[in-house]
Parts: structure tokens; C-alpha cells; sequence
């Protein structure tokens, strides 16, 4: 499976606890950036992903190992 996910793509992901919090794909971060209230560290090689919560509309950073789709 590939970790190369798209804006829109929906994901899920496990955060505080709770398994599988349903998501979509807001952008593909590969640059050090201020999202989600915290510096992000990301490149081409190592790219992070700012997702936005179905539940509450919080929006998070994961690296691609922590997101899968759905």
C-alpha cells in the first residue's frame, strides 16, 4: 500500500485513544511549517499530512505510517 495520500483522500487514525477517527487529507506537508498549533518537521523524503477530524473538525499533522485509508 501506498503512503502517498491526496488532499481530500479520507483517512482514518488513532488519536487519544480511540481507534480509527475518520478524517480527510487537507494537505501533503514537505517543508519544516507552523500547522496544527505545532512546528512540523517534514520533507520530500519524509513528508507529514495535515488532516482535518469528520467528528469535531480539529485538524492534526501524522506522518503516513499513522493514517490509513478508508
Amino acid at each position: 500500500m501506498s503512503d502517498d495520500f491526496k488532499k481530500g483522500d479520507k483517512v482514518v487514525w488513532s488519536s487519544h485513544g480511540h481507534d480509527d477517527t475518520p478524517g480527510v487529507v487537507v494537505k501533503k506537508i514537505t517543508s519544516d511549517t507552523e500547522a496544527a498549533g505545532r512546528t512540523v518537521r517534514a520533507s520530500d523524503e519524509e513528508p507529514q499530512y495535515l488532516v482535518k477530524s469528520d467528528k469535531g473538525g480539529g485538524e492534526a499533522v501524522h506522518k503516513p505510517s499513522a493514517l490509513k485509508p478508508r
